[in-house]
């Protein structure tokens, strides 16, 4: 990617977006995570999978190359952050909430930026966006103010750290069907499958990186489909689930937090018509 090409993306992703809420009031609420993406996202083309942004110089390798992971020097994985000053303090402050919810669970911390030479950024720019993995320099998230909700926040820092989303993980299609028929004109590319890294867990439903039944529909009808269960509704996880946070430890090694310990979920108790 070249210098000026990168300039003008990112001046094209930067770009405030009204209407939301500067007092902190919408902070913390429930969520349908993949209707904030989605109607928060829609206006910027260069997203993929509805909110990541594509390094054009890395291939498509699972994140267990080298240079994918954040480096981890003794038991912990040290991650340097910058919060933009454009953000009011409540908001600020449940940035660094929602971080706080990785160092109990993981061997993931989130430190504030001295002098590392990579870190994230975290920045108030149109959408809902990150990177997938350690890039290296400044690395942006962009919040913007519609994406105050937990497992947003959640969902953008797992891309940071390594993680696609649950419905483009490579055997997907073992575990739900995507029907293109009913999938927006010009959307199709967000459920492509990735090459990813499993970490041998099972797919999961309730996984914060999971959207929803209805995701981009075009006609209101389910463009995901779990294939033993068509009656599941699924993608509205409002935190982490216990096997997003065991990827983050396997992913990174975390000897002391690893229980390996793989949680299946009761398919039942999700069901509703959606058909």
């Amino acid at each position: 990617m070249t210098p000026v090409f990168f300039s003008l993306l990112f001046m094209s992703l930067t770009a405030i977006l009204p209407g939301a809420t500067e007092n902190g009031d919408q902070l913390g609420e429930s969520v349908d995570l993949t209707e904030i993406i989605e109607q928060t996202n829609k206006d910027l083309p260069n997203l993929s999978h509805g909110d990541i942004l594509e390094n054009r110089n890395r291939n498509a390798d699972p994140c267990t190359a080298i240079g994918c992971k954040w480096p981890k020097k003794g038991r912990l994985v040290k991650v340097p952050y910058i919060i933009s000053n454009k953000y009011s303090p409540a908001q600020i402050n449940f940035i660094k909430s929602v971080m706080s919810t990785f160092h109990g669970a993981t061997c993931i911390r989130f430190v504030q930026r001295k002098r590392q030479k990579d870190f994230l950024h975290f920045f108030r720019g149109a959408g809902c966006w990150s990177f997938v993995g350690y890039q290296q320099g400044e690395q942006l998230v962009s919040l913007s103010d519609g994406c105050f909700y937990t497992p947003v926040v959640q969902h953008e820092i797992l891309h940071a750290l390594g993680f696609h989303h649950e419905h483009s993980r490579s055997d997907r299609d073992d575990h739900v069907i995507i029907n293109f028929t009913n999938i927006i004109t010009g959307t199709e590319a967000n459920f492509y499958k990735r090459n990813t890294n499993n970490l041998q867990t099972p797919y999961d439903f309730d996984s914060v990186m999971q959207y929803n039944n209805f995701a981009f529909s075009k006609n209101g009808l389910a463009t995901i489909i779990a294939k033993n269960l068509a009656s599941l509704y699924f993608g509205n996880a409002q935190s982490m689930s216990s096997n997003d946070i065991e990827r983050i430890n396997r992913l990174y090694n975390c000897c002391k937090w690893k229980k390996n310990t793989l949680y299946s979920v009761n398919l039942e108790s999700h069901t509703v018509n959606i058909m």
